[in-house]
């Protein structure tokens, strides 16, 4: 029998990471945000495996037995609001089906098997609606509320801190944080109307908008952010310490639960 490896020689644990459908040049491409790929190799210390989004998608037990966590990241595209029992989207509104049929059934069965999860922006929105929530489909519009859209410009401006959120006290990220106040951007047009059962809320903007939930009861790590902690993580400490714990759960998850997983990932 061969002996294995010492933990120190096993290679980083994999980090599933959905792809959104673009259309290049009327070509249909699956693509993912580099900063996302970035946060999961440099700020989780993870391999980043890319996950298509196909028009007959990948068999979700097949996606979860060679990856050891899930990023769900953020898009241009909406949540499908007849999956929440919403209105018929406006003209105009850009949807994924691919992606919705891809991971609406990845963050069920990952939270049921306890697969960590960390969901950003559009995933933030997915984990409330595949859970039994719904959304606000143009939060600027309701009453009482900011608007949260980025606006035009390059993506430092985009992307710059635009507001605070309060950590709920006690929560998982305040304890992250080590704080129960932090600043974040802000870059979604939706926004959580009606909370899902199981679901905390870690995090509210001035406005009263949720901006960040765990899992209640949750086998392991199962955090989302409706704010985009992944860009340029290294210049916030609280990015940082977020991707650093999400890395550490989804080691601990893959020593007690090893996958096998292809070479090729690792060469």
């Amino acid at each position: 029998m061969t002996a294995e490896p010492p933990a120190s020689a096993m290679p980083p644990p994999v980090v599933g990471i959905p792809c959104c459908l673009k259309q290049l040049d009327g070509h249909p491409f699956q693509a993912a945000g580099e900063k996302y790929v970035i946060a999961v190799s440099e700020g989780a210390g993870c391999t980043p495996f890319l996950i298509p989004s196909l028009p007959r998608p990948i068999a979700v037990e097949t996606v979860l037995a060679h990856v050891h966590g899930l990023l769900i990241t953020g898009s241009p595209s909406n949540v499908a609001p007849g999956l929440y029992g919403g209105p018929p989207p406006r003209d105009g509104v850009l949807q994924d089906p691919q992606r919705d049929a891809t991971t609406l059934p990845l963050l069920r069965l990952a939270l049921a098997r306890g697969v960590p999860v960390l969901a950003i922006c559009r995933g933030f929105q997915e984990l409330n609606v595949v859970m039994g929530g719904s959304l606000f489909q143009h939060l600027e519009e309701e009453p009482g509320r900011l608007d949260h859209r980025g606006g035009p410009g390059a993506p430092a401006e985009v992307y710059r801190p635009k507001h605070m959120v309060a950590l709920t006290p006690g929560g998982q990220l305040a304890a992250i944080a080590g704080g129960h106040e932090i600043m974040v951007n802000s870059i979604h047009g939706q926004g959580i109307d009606r909370l899902a059962p199981g679901l905390a809320v870690e995090a509210v903007a001035p406005d009263g908008t949720i901006e960040a939930v765990r899992v209640e009861g949750a086998k392991s790590f199962a955090l989302a952010t409706q704010w985009h902690p992944e860009w340029r993580y290294w210049e916030d400490p609280f990015a940082t310490a977020l991707f650093s714990a999400f890395g550490q759960a989804v080691r601990a998850h893959a020593a007690a639960n090893p996958v096998p997983v292809s070479k090729v990932l690792h060469v």
